[in-house]
């Protein structure tokens, strides 16, 4: 996992988004930002990390906190995955992997014996600074949301 940790400032990135915009960290300066990490658009975990989000993403809203998940899926898959579910959090493409690099999640994953490269799936919290609040290495979906929201709302 990253090296990055709560305290450290967080890279700055901009990214294309689902709806055709971009999501750029320095652009959110003031607001809290939960940047999520996910594998893959439209997989069974990282469609319920997707629809949690969304179903809560009113009260994150109300905590000042912008929601932002990214992959390395294009926009228009990302598109195609909003539209599916419905989500209503930005989705940004990281087709490159520069900015999963940056944060750490780009990592070597090892499945049934098999190794391959892929994004681990993390979430960090950044206040209105830029700085690292919080830091989920290893998301387990179950519950995650609900944690993370709480940890909005004590910033």
């Amino acid at each position: 996992m990253s090296e990055l940790k709560p305290g450290d400032k967080a890279p700055d990135f901009t990214l294309p988004t689902d709806d055709g915009g971009e999501a750029s960290l320095s652009a959110l300066r003031g607001r809290t930002v939960v940047l999520y990490f996910y594998p893959r658009d439209d997989t069974p975990g990282c469609t319920k990390e997707a629809v949690g989000f969304t179903e809560k993403i009113g009260d994150f809203e109300a905590a000042g906190a912008a929601v932002i998940g990214v992959s390395k899926d294009t926009v228009a898959k990302h598109g195609k995955f909003r539209d599916k579910h419905d989500l209503k959090v930005t989705l940004a493409s990281d087709a490159d992997g520069d900015v999963c690099e940056r944060y750490g999640v780009w990592v070597e994953k090892n499945m049934y014996g098999r190794k391959s490269m892929g994004i681990q799936r993390a979430t960090f919290l950044i206040d209105g600074e830029g700085v690292i609040r919080r830091v989920w290495p290893k998301v387990k979906v179950a519950g995650h949301v609900d944690e993370v929201l709480e940890a909005v709302r004590d910033l």
